[in-house]
């Protein structure tokens, strides 16, 4: 394989098929990358190409319920310990004990806790949006306005949520990318794999189970591994406290970049900006 080529693959663990664009330098440092909701793996295409480039074995795979392969049935089957479970079962099929981990919205969450959890085997984190949990915990209580922008957490576990996201062509789904600065070109490719009730369901199981790993957020402390944290100061769903917070929780070298006027999709909104930053945050912590 081209060093600097990304193919798209299966990644077969945990009885599952991934849907995973895989490629770099295969004795490169491994760096993997999770998406958020509603997206999927191609939000990274930009990050993967870019660090391919540079040496680097990089993957982002559709995570469980996003990919076709990978679609159990149940809530319970979408609790964050199953999804980090995932995480740790794609980097040993891999062949890495250590990597680094990069991870948007949802895809943060499971981000922060697979490594709050398997501290010996992050090289380091990096975070567009989503908080810290116990962060994010502390900003619903102290910030009047975190609980609006989160009250999706809320709406989306109502089992009508999926067929009303996708009446008319899913024109909620359209219309919320739109609103949020994602280019319809995008929205569409996020479209081809969310835009049936199967796939959306799956995906909107996350926020189901949300009851089902509550206390493992709670629970998590302090993270003892180099952190780069990205949030845009125009992001709908997490507010400034919740961003600033973050910092208390990363017990070592910490990076918090703000970007002005940049809502929650950086890397569908400002598609130049976070990959030379991740680049820089994985050279100066290698594995």
């Amino acid at each position: 394989m081209s060093h600097e080529r990304v193919v798209t693959t299966t990644i077969n663990v945990n009885n599952m098929q991934f849907t995973a664009d895989l490629g770099g330098n295969s004795a490169g440092e491994l760096v993997l990358m999770l998406h958020g909701f509603p997206q999927t793996r191609y939000t990274w295409r930009h990050e993967l190409a870019h660090l391919a480039r540079h040496g680097y074995r990089v993957c982002a795979y559709d995570q469980r319920g996003y990919s076709p392969g990978a679609r159990p049935e149940g809530v319970e089957s979408y609790a964050v310990n199953l999804l980090v479970d995932d995480v740790l079962a794609v980097v040993d099929a891999l062949g890495y004990e250590k990597f680094h981990l990069v991870g948007h919205d949802w895809g943060g969450g499971v981000a922060w806790t697979t490594a709050l959890l398997n501290e010996e085997r992050i090289a380091s984190l990096a975070i567009i949006s989503r908080p810290h949990p116990r962060a994010f915990g502390r900003a619903l209580k102290e910030d009047p306005e975190q609980p609006q922008r989160s009250s999706h957490h809320k709406n989306n576990r109502k089992k009508e949520v999926t067929k009303q996201a996708l009446e008319n062509d899913a024109q909620r789904l359209r219309e919320s990318f739109r609103r949020a600065g994602v280019p319809d070109a995008d929205a569409a490719v996020y479209l081809e794999t969310l835009n049936n009730y199967e796939a959306l369901d799956a995906a909107i199981n996350w926020y189901r189970a949300l009851g089902l790993s509550e206390s493992l957020y709670k629970t998590v402390g302090q993270l003892k591994r180099p952190t780069l944290y990205v949030w845009g100061n125009a992001d709908g769903s997490v507010g400034r406290h919740a961003a600033e917070l973050t910092e208390q929780y990363v017990d070592a070298p910490y990076t918090f970049v703000e970007l002005d006027g940049v809502g929650h999709f950086v890397t569908d909104q400002v598609p130049e900006v976070f990959p030379p930053l991740l680049l820089d945050h994985v050279r100066v912590n290698p594995m």
